[in-house]
């Protein structure tokens, strides 16, 4: 471990769970890397994410953003397709992007955005974009006829959390430079919305654990409540 991160981990107390509040102005204060660190969130689920009715995925905007220019792809034709250029898409084209996908692995976006008419062509290219979570998605919003309200949901600072093979959930929440009063709206946005998404079928404890840290700080530890 660096010095710079020996140094952040005596301020916390790895025995405490802290408040939304406290948890943010320490997770500034140990972001001391010489660039803007990212603030991430981890939230550990009561869940069983092999059961197909507790699966826990969604899409919430950040109030404050999340301080990073996306570049935005969108795979549509003809008036959907001057409507997404209007809307300010980065690259817009259809089965020339999913050719040069396809031939060169053409990965140069952050976010897919396509209307339901290209999906078919686009699912050839499942096996690159799958992997790298780049693939469209109804259910994150990708997939859509208003492509305007997603390319100005997605530069507004919208992302998707989802849960992995552990039942985890790890989500961009913004940038140290924002502050803790502006990361905290955002942690609390995020929260509300996978609280919002508890499964049915959840039993017992749903919020297992909560933690925040900065690119290259150590994890603090958030006594958040389920209510």
């Amino acid at each position: 471990m660096s010095k710079r991160y020996i140094e952040s981990a005596k301020l916390i107390d790895k025995t405490k769970a802290y408040s939304a509040e406290e948890a943010m102005k320490l997770v500034v204060d140990t972001a001391k890397a010489k660039f803007d660190e990212s603030i991430e969130l981890h939230v550990r689920l009561g869940v069983d994410g092999r059961n197909a009715d507790q699966q826990v995925r969604g899409v919430v905007v950040l109030p404050e953003g999340t301080g990073r220019s996306v570049k935005v792809l969108v795979i549509a034709k003809g008036d959907k397709a001057e409507e997404a250029k209007a809307a300010g898409a980065d690259v817009v084209g259809d089965d020339d992007i999913i050719k040069k996908i396809m031939t060169e692995n053409w990965l140069d976006f952050d976010v897919c955005i396509t209307t339901p008419d290209m999906m078919g062509a686009i699912g050839r290219c499942a096996r690159i974009l799958g992997p790298k979570g780049l693939m469209p998605n109804p259910k994150s919003g990708t997939v859509t006829t208003d492509v305007t309200k997603a390319i100005k949901d997605v530069k507004a600072g919208k992302v998707e959390y989802r849960l992995d093979k552990n039942n985890n959930v790890h989500v961009i929440i913004g940038k140290a430079s924002f502050g803790a009063d502006r990361l905290e709206t955002n942690l609390r946005a995020v929260m509300g919305a996978i609280i919002k998404a508890k499964p049915s079928s959840a039993k017992g404890t749903y919020l297992k654990s909560v933690y925040v840290a900065s690119t290259m700080g150590p994890g603090i530890k958030v006594n958040y409540s389920e209510n």
